[in-house]
């Protein structure tokens, strides 16, 4: 029990520690947050109280202005009493207060003699008529007559001509005249300029100012623009005989400031003295707690690490003794820790014939005088006594002094890695070889593929000179002897041709450099031209050439562009199966393409009238092993735009118009055809 009450004492006295601190703060910070929430209490009573005086002033100021304007409107009625010098007096009193819209002379039953407006204002009753006002006046009247003096009407408002309107109200006054009424005093009052000229600008500068009825309908309002957020109100009972309103007085404030007065901001500077004077007293608690718990985090990330590693590691002291093995070491060398911490050379996972190298190797390196942190390999013996590769990787220890207490050492098991790569030579061993068959494969389907036309055209011929000696009959003539002489000789030309295909097959498969030779244009035709005859003439298509004039040839592997333009021809042939007869046209066109003046290469062109080529088809019309025959291999397009691009052109294709398709390439002119343009333009810019 002892034992166990003083393994908790530590956790006792932290935790009550804390708590002692903890109350401490809280307390300092309740104390804190109440002086700043009175402060900000006491702001805001203020701010009211301020509000609620200029509410009272401005009710003063209004009363007091109402009555003298009373006594101005009495002193009205004692000069000469003819409509036209009333309204002289009435016209110079309206100029002296504006919130006086409009002055009446009434006779008893309420007649208007006389009348004058305000000058700063159109008439407000220009637009209804002073007749859609007349109970308000006869309400203010009656109540003037109970109360034998002057009295106010509810406010009504009085829309205008420009869209806007004033809320007025009237103050009625009877004349008296041997002890009886004979007549009416009326003012209308503009309640907006009530607000406007009666009160105080100090008042609404900075605070919004208004008339309202009992229930808050606001009659009229004057006053600052909104600056804060929080609104203060204060409401002033204005009450006038006959009429009862109220004033309201709206301010508006951000927020209260947090150090009203001086008192408050001592009190706090006091108490954020306090808090430091504590938070002083506390470091050495906050170090020694942060001390321990790096201590134990680094202890726990050390035994975390030691368990999740992979990799040996191993540290000795400047004599050579073990002093640290982690767990990946032992499981690697097949001992425990406690067989090997003090050990010293030779250790045993070293193999006895190489104990003695070892003992050198560490010599040297215990001296100082091995590079630190370079690699290298040796070969370690487990417990059961096989060896394995591993790679040892040292550097110095240092102490937390600074100095070097000795070597750390880590290694890794490269057994796998060596396995990996055996496997990896032996499978790079075995894709060389597949790429040859697959070069071989390539170069038989193009030989395959290329061999088709002199194949056939010798099958033909040899055809057609079978059919020769059978019609001669044992006893060929001289034009059947000159026929097969001729068919001999093509079969020869398409045998060679056959040979230069294998050939330049060959050559291409290996991404060797073609033979190329200056050839013009008129000689790439007429090379393919028996083979596209005879196959026209089968499918019932005319053919048209277009060669420009003083062509330069050009610079190319002629067997191989012969192909291309004899595949590009069969497929324009073939693409024309569906269409009439009468309307299967091929056109070959060769011309010049100009640069800077000077001819630098040809475009050739083979156009068809077919059916032209489905979207769905010209997206994959290049793709080797594609096609939309059913005898075809799918090589012919895309050998042509290898070959076209070995050359330094492109093979493009777009619809002709109105139907069919137009394939076209470029070839280069030869090189000192180029310069002897070249020459010859500088002769000309010279003349």
């Amino acid at each position: 029990m002892t034992g166990a009450l003083a393994a908790r004492w530590p956790a006792l006295t932290w935790n009550r520690r804390w708590s002692l601190w903890g109350a401490l703060v809280a307390l300092v910070g309740a104390l804190l947050a109440t002086l700043v929430w009175l402060a900000g209490r006491y702001e805001i009573s203020q701010f009211q109280s301020r509000l609620d005086r200029d509410a009272a002033e401005a009710v003063t100021d209004i009363r007091t202005a109402l009555t003298r304007n009373i006594q101005g409107l009495q002193a009205l009625q004692t000069g000469p009493a003819t409509p036209v010098l009333w309204s002289l007096a009435a016209d110079a009193l309206l100029r002296q207060h504006r919130e006086l819209v409009r002055l009446e002379w009434r006779d008893a039953d309420l007649t208007v003699r006389a009348h004058s407006a305000s000058p700063y204002r159109s008439d407000v009753f220009d637009r209804l008529g002073r007749a859609s006002a007349s109970q308000d006046v006869a309400l203010a009247c009656t109540a003037a007559r109970k109360f034998n003096g002057p009295a106010y009407s509810a406010s009504y408002f009085v829309p205008m001509y420009d869209g806007l309107g004033l809320e007025v109200m009237e103050l009625c006054m009877p004349l008296g005249a041997g002890g009886g009424v004979s007549g009416y005093l009326v003012a209308t009052y503009s309640l907006h300029h009530i607000l406007t000229e009666l009160i105080g600008k100090q008042v609404t500068r900075s605070q919004e100012v208004s008339l309202t009825e009992a229930d808050g309908t606001r009659l009229a309002m004057h006053g600052g623009a909104r600056r804060g957020s929080r609104v203060f109100t204060a409401n002033h009972l204005l009450d006038l005989p006959g009429n009862t309103m109220v004033l309201r007085v709206d301010g508006w404030r951000t927020a209260p400031d947090l150090f009203p007065n001086l008192l408050t901001a001592l009190v706090t500077a006091l108490s954020i003295a306090l808090v430091s004077v504590l938070t002083l007293l506390a470091r050495d608690t906050r170090r020694r707690l942060r001390a321990e718990r790096e201590l134990a985090e680094a202890l726990a990330f050390r035994k975390a690490m030691e368990d999740s590693l992979v990799t040996g590691l191993r540290a000795r002291d400047l004599q050579g003794r073990i002093t640290y093995v982690n767990p990946a070491f032992c499981d690697m060398v097949g001992f425990a820790a406690e067989e090997l911490l003090g050990r010293s050379a030779p250790m045993p996972y070293w193999p006895p014939e190489m104990a003695d190298e070892y003992r050198q190797r560490q010599a040297i390196r215990l001296a100082g005088n091995a590079p630190p942190r370079e690699g290298f390999e040796s070969v370690f013996m487990r417990k059961d006594g096989t060896r394995f590769p591993v790679l040892i990787i040292e550097a110095p220890l240092i102490d937390v002094l600074g100095k070097q207490a000795g070597w750390m050492s880590a290694f890794l098991d490269i057994s796998e890695q060596r396995r990996v790569e055996e496997l990896s030579r032996a499978s790079q061993e075995r894709l060389q070889a597949s790429a040859r068959l697959a070069t071989v494969g390539e170069m038989a389907s193009l030989l395959s593929h290329e061999l088709n036309q002199p194949l056939a055209a010798i099958a033909s011929y040899a055809t057609g000179s079978l059919n020769l000696l059978s019609d001669a009959h044992g006893v060929p003539t001289a034009q059947a002897l000159s026929d097969l002489r001729m068919a001999v000789e093509r079969i020869a030309g398409q045998a060679d041709r056959a040979g230069k295909v294998i050939n330049s097959v060959h050559d291409f498969v290996r991404r060797r450099d073609q033979s190329r030779e200056a050839v013009s244009a008129q000689a790439l035709f007429d090379a393919i031209g028996p083979l596209v005859s005879l196959q026209a003439r089968k499918l019932g298509v005319r053919l048209e050439r277009e060669i420009e004039a003083d062509l330069p040839p050009v610079w190319c592997d002629r067997t191989m562009v012969e192909q291309v333009l004899l595949n590009l021809v069969r497929n324009g042939m073939q693409a024309m199966e569906a269409v009439a007869p009468q309307e299967r046209l091929l056109r070959l066109a060769v011309r010049a393409v100009p640069s800077r003046a000077q001819c630098r290469s040809l475009m050739f062109s083979v156009v068809d009238h077919g059916t032209g080529i489905p979207d769905e088809v010209a997206r994959q019309l290049f793709t080797p092993f594609f096609t939309t025959k059913g005898e075809g291999m799918g090589l012919g397009l895309s050998l042509c735009r290898t070959v076209v691009e070995q050359h330094g052109g492109q093979l493009e294709y777009q619809p002709n118009r109105p139907r069919g398709t137009e394939f076209r390439f470029s070839l280069a002119v030869p090189p000192q055809q180029l310069a002897a343009g070249s020459e010859v333009d500088a002769a000309s810019r010279s003349g």
